[in-house]
């Protein structure tokens, strides 16, 4: 368990979720990590969590949507520990429910794409700098698969995580020769302990009808994911969108009403 050892990762909005289980996952491999977002009791009770496990971790406040919050994240980091390795952009507005393109007000549009890829741009750029004194690095973005294709809602978010995907290979091709990769990882449909009563079953069951491996995904499957692209493991794989979700979007959209009927026509 030591795929991390000895190397420093940045894990943004890490107080729930997702962002709890990659950073707990890091930890677990080696990797010390620093737990930010903005609820500072959240992010102390992971931070304990991952010591009381063995592993090592501090909390720092950062809010995605302030730039100085971010840069006193980077600098503090390299002050406390003399180096970043790895930067995980999960902290975002998740809008899923923002509406159409109609329904949706300036004021709404920016606001998502102010956390949810000016954050993440914005991060990126501030990082660069220390991944570069440290010869290399790897940075991962979370995405979603609502950049998958369009649907009836969630415009500004869909539009925002589709830019996360191509900033992404961006960085990929611009920083490469700097021995920093970049990769962005796309959960499905992640259940998570802070919203899994808010989701309800009759979208449970849409969901569960399309993926292949019959379950929702969780935490640990997209911090799996990341425990790769942050280790030396790694080294040969930068500019990829990769998507984490159980085989949703890997097949016709007509499967799931095709299986109910029993049929194999798809």
């Amino acid at each position: 368990m030591d795929r991390l050892k000895g190397k420093v990762a940045i894990v943004t909005g890490s107080t729930s979720g997702i962002g709890v289980g990659i950073a707990k996952a890091f930890a677990s491999e080696g990797a010390k990590v620093v737990v930010c977002g903005r609820r500072e009791a959240k992010g102390q009770a992971v931070v304990e969590s991952i010591t009381e496990a063995g592993g090592e971790a501090c909390y720092h406040f950062m809010d995605i949507t302030v730039p100085e919050s971010i840069e006193s994240l980077f600098e503090d980091t390299k002050e406390k520990y003399g180096k970043i390795d790895i930067l995980v952009n999960n902290a975002a507005n998740v809008g899923l429910k923002d509406g159409r393109v109609d329904e949706l007000t300036l004021e709404m549009w920016d606001s998502i794409f102010q956390s949810d890829i000016r954050g993440t741009f914005y991060a990126i750029k501030c990082v660069l700098p220390y991944m570069k004194e440290n010869q290399g690095g790897s940075i991962i973005n979370i995405g979603s698969m609502a950049s998958c294709g369009g649907d009836l809602g969630s415009t500004a978010y869909a539009c925002a995580k589709a830019g996360v995907d191509m900033l992404t290979k961006s960085t990929a091709l611009q920083y490469g020769k700097d021995n920093i990769r970049c990769n962005c990882v796309r959960p499905g449909l992640i259940v998570t302990p802070e919203n899994e009563a808010h989701v309800p079953q009759v979208l449970k069951d849409i969901f569960l009808n399309n993926i292949m491996v019959n379950r929702y995904g969780y935490p640990e499957d997209i911090a799996s994911m990341c425990v790769y692209l942050a280790s030396d493991e790694s080294e040969y794989f930068t500019g990829q969108v990769v998507t984490v979700d159980g085989g949703l979007n890997a097949h016709v959209s007509t499967v799931g009403e095709f299986k109910e009927m029993k049929s194999r026509t798809w």
